[in-house]
C-alpha cells in the first residue's frame, strides 16, 4: 500500500511539474509575440484550469482502464443495438 501510494504521489509531482513548467513556457512565448503580461488572477485561474483539465483526464483514463480489467462492457446486452448487422444472435 504505501509503494503504491508514494508511487501515486510521485507521478502527481511530476505531472505537477511538467505542467507548471509548461505554463511558465507558454507565458513566456505569449509575452514574446507582443501578449500582455498575465496579473496574478491570471495565473491562479490558468493553474486551477491545467489541474482540473489533468484531474479530469486522469480519473476518466482510471474509470476506463478499471472498466477493462473487470469486464464491465462484456456485459452489456446489445442485441437491440440498430447498428448490428447480426440482430438475431
Amino acid at each position: 500500500m504505501v509503494n503504491r501510494l508514494s508511487r501515486f504521489l510521485m507521478a502527481a509531482l511530476l505531472a505537477s511539474l511538467i505542467a507548471a513548467v509548461c505554463t511558465w513556457g507558454l507565458s513566456l512565448f505569449w509575452v514574446a509575440i507582443g501578449g500582455g503580461s498575465m496579473t496574478l488572477h491570471g495565473w491562479i485561474a490558468m493553474g486551477l484550469g491545467v489541474l482540473g483539465t489533468v484531474g479530469l483526464a486522469w480519473g476518466l483514463m482510471a474509470l476506463a482502464f478499471r472498466s477493462h480489467r473487470e469486464g464491465w462492457d462484456d456485459r452489456v446486452d446489445n442485441r437491440l443495438d440498430p447498428g448490428r448487422d447480426d440482430h438475431g444472435r
